[in-house]
């Protein structure tokens, strides 16, 4: 990242907004967010499916990581997004770490992105690394660029899903992973 880059532009909007980019309050501002873009958004040119370790294990039973938290910003007006990640799949004697799947999920809603995107990324990452007989992720999020602004409607959520193998051909697989992951506004604290 182009920290030098992210400072000047922090400037200029300052400066176009009305600001005084030398107001006591605002002189360290450029700098403050230029570390906040460097640490939120590290995802940014790191390729998903290399952060999955691939372990042999005859497990055949579908494996679900529920509830992750995650923030990103949408790439349309560089607002954050906020939600949950569900993340279901059914091993082909392939299975991953528990944390990988965690940090596969950070690493693509750590760039400027959009929901549909972010979700189809985690899933075919895990397609091509491990090779499942399937794959379902199911994501929902509030979006600030929606809540506040806009039609500024708090609360709505939008929830998107990727579905492959076997939970796409097969409708009572696809049923038993949806019924593990339940109710999904129940759970996401706002």
């Amino acid at each position: 990242m182009d920290k030098k880059k992210i400072m000047d532009a922090i400037r200029m909007l300052l400066e176009g907004i009305g600001e005084d980019p030398n107001r006591e309050g605002l002189l360290k501002t450029p700098e403050r967010v230029a570390r906040m873009y460097e640490e939120i958004l590290f995802g940014i040119g790191v390729k998903p499916e290399n952060l999955l370790t691939v372990l042999e294990e005859e497990h055949d039973e579908i494996i679900l990581v529920k509830d992750v938290p995650f923030y990103s910003i949408c790439e349309h007006h560089l607002l954050p997004f906020k939600g949950i990640c569900n993340v279901a799949y059914l091993p082909d004697r392939r299975i991953t770490g528990l944390s990988k799947i965690v940090r596969l999920i950070e690493a693509c809603a750590a760039r400027p992105q959009v929901q549909e995107r972010m979700t189809t990324q985690i899933a075919n990452a895990l397609m091509r690394k491990l090779k499942p007989k399937g794959v379902m992720v199911v994501v929902e999020a509030e979006h600030l660029c929606m809540t506040m602004r806009g039609v500024r409607k708090p609360g709505s959520k939008m929830v998107t899903s990727v579905v492959r193998g076997i939970f796409r051909e097969n409708e009572k697989t696809r049923l038993e992973a949806l019924s593990l992951i339940g109710n999904l506004s129940s759970r996401i604290e706002y």
